[in-house]
Order: structure tokens, then C-alpha cells, then sequence
């Protein structure tokens, strides 16, 4: 076996004529109205094109395919750019990068602008690169204050509303921390899922006490009860993930088995004779896909 790596992309970068990039996915005409590629014609025009888009080569189209960056293409075409220095990817074709490019998420984002203010980035021209006001870009840099690091971990790289950690703040750090845990075991990052962790959430645990209505006695009671429940089954949800890949081992191994003895014209003939049911649960079973739990026709 070969200890040599295989390079994903050419080590220089070669400028193409952009009328010439053949995209790969259909652009709706909308897209032009969205923040993300508004915040990409904002930062270009400001700051010009920082990460290149990726290309290949198609010897059977003798054309250059766009893998990634598609926005970044369509904004320097509005702003009259000609030609573009692109990254030249060796690997497949069919493998488009835009399948594997996650959102970034708002701790991401938050970590970003405080490297570009510490850089001596100014307020108002991150403002413009980003396209946003300037409340926004000191509201995103204040977003992490009094938010303990144990819960920021739990959801940094979570995909949700910056106003999520707004109410983890009105919590107390260990409140937090729980709010964050069932928050990833429920997979629920909304912000009106945060309020209700809030609502359900004891005087002494808040930031300010004041602060907590007062509820009778039976809706505290319905309370308690709710929030009980919810840490149960997040629980329960946590020791499903601590097995899971212990039982997916445990199904594969198995269905290779039966997939060995199905194959095997004799035992699969004599099961079919003798027990015919065991057969048929057998076959079903070889031919299931357990990440998508639809059976193979």
C-alpha cells in the first residue's frame, strides 16, 4: 500500500475567464435577494474575493465545471469582473464540495468578528463586508458575554438564533450547561424551545430571581413535572447514542451472515422448504439498509 497522500487540488491557482465556468447546480433568480449573497457582494466589493472557488477540468466537455462558489462567481459578475483565479480540484467530478459545506454557526460567526476586530478591522467596515448595521455587528460581538464556556462547547457548533444565548444569559452557569445538554438530546435549537427551557426554569437558578412570576401551586406543579420528564427522556435519548454504534456493529455483522448463508444456494433452498418463514425474515433482513431502514429492491 502506497504512503503517499493524494493532493485534492493543484498547487497554483490559475485565472479563468468567468463567462467561460460552466456552473454545476442550478442558481434560483431569488438568490440575488438573500443576506448570504449580499453579505458576499458586500465583502468582495470591500475587501475583494479572499477565498478562491473550485474548479475542475472536463476532459469530456474540454470545459471548466464550478464545484464551489457560486455565489462568489455570480457577485463578481455584477461587479463587472472579467477574469477570476480559481482553485483547480484533481478529484472527481460527481463530488460536488457544496454537499459537504456546513452553515456557519453564530459562535463561529461571533469568533470570527472579534479576530476581525482584534486585527484593527473597524466596526463600520465589517458592518459593510458583512452587510449589516453596526448595532448588529457589536450585538454579535457582546452575543458570548455571560455565557459560561461549558455551555458555549455544548453549542458551538450549532446551527441556530443568536437570541438562543440571550436567554441562556438570564440563567445561572449550571442551569446553563443543563439547558444546553437537552437542547443537543432533543436536537431542538429554536429560540421558542430555549424560552420554554427559560419558563421551566426555578428562581434560584436565574441570573436575576426578581425577575420569575409567580406561578399557583398546580402550575408549578405541571411544571416540575414537565421539566422531570424532559430530563428523562434526554437521558434516555443519551445512553440510544452512547449504543448506537455499538448495535449498527452488532446489525452488520450479523446481516453479513445472513447475507453469506442466503447466497449459499443450499442452505437458502433447504430453508425455504423446511421453514419457509425463517427464509423469508432472512432475506428481508439481508437486504436491509440500515442507515435509511428501506429495504433494497
Amino acid at each position: 500500500m502506497s504512503s503517499k497522500i493524494k493532493q485534492g487540488f493543484e498547487k497554483k491557482l490559475i485565472t479563468l475567464v468567468i463567462a467561460d465556468l460552466h456552473f454545476t447546480k442550478t442558481i434560483s433568480v431569488n438568490v440575488k435577494q438573500g443576506r448570504k449573497y449580499l453579505q458576499i457582494l458586500s465583502s468582495i466589493r470591500e475587501a475583494g474575493l479572499i477565498e478562491p472557488p473550485v474548479v475542475i477540468f472536463s476532459s469530456k466537455e474540454r470545459k471548466y465545471l464550478l464545484l464551489d462558489g457560486h455565489l462568489r462567481i455570480m457577485a463578481l459578475r455584477e461587479l463587472g469582473e472579467k477574469q477570476v483565479k480559481c482553485l483547480i480540484s484533481v478529484d472527481d467530478e460527481g463530488y460536488t464540495y457544496n454537499k459537504f459545506v456546513n452553515r456557519i454557526s453564530v459562535v463561529q460567526e461571533h469568533k470570527m468578528i472579534i479576530k476581525a476586530l482584534n486585527a484593527g478591522v473597524s466596526e463600520e467596515k465589517l458592518a459593510t463586508s458583512l452587510n449589516l448595521n453596526i448595532t448588529s455587528i457589536r450585538k454579535k460581538k457582546i452575543m458570548l458575554d455571560g455565557v459560561c464556556q461549558e455551555a458555549i462547547d455544548l453549542l458551538k457548533d450549532k446551527i441556530m438564533s443568536e437570541n438562543v444565548f440571550r436567554i441562556l444569559k438570564k440563567m445561572k452557569p449550571i442551569r446553563q450547561i443543563k439547558a444546553a445538554m437537552i437542547m443537543n438530546d432533543q436536537n431542538r435549537y429554536s429560540h421558542a424551545y430555549a424560552k420554554i427551557l427559560l419558563d421551566g426554569t426555578s428562581a434560584d437558578q436565574l441570573v436575576d430571581e426578581t425577575k420569575k412570576k409567580k406561578l399557583s401551586p398546580a402550575a408549578a406543579e405541571k411544571r416540575i413535572r414537565l421539566e422531570e420528564e424532559s430530563i428523562a427522556l434526554s437521558e434516555n435519548i443519551r445512553t440510544l447514542n452512547d449504543s448506537y454504534g455499538a448495535n449498527m456493529l452488532h446489525l452488520n455483522i450479523i446481516q453479513s451472515c445472513l447475507k453469506r448463508w442466503m447466497h449459499n444456494e443450499k442452505v437458502a433452498n433447504y430453508l425455504q422448504k423446511h421453514h419457509p418463514e425463517i427464509h423469508e425474515k432472512f432475506s428481508e433482513i439481508a437486504g436491509m439498509d440500515f442507515f435509511t431502514m428501506k429495504v433494497i429492491s
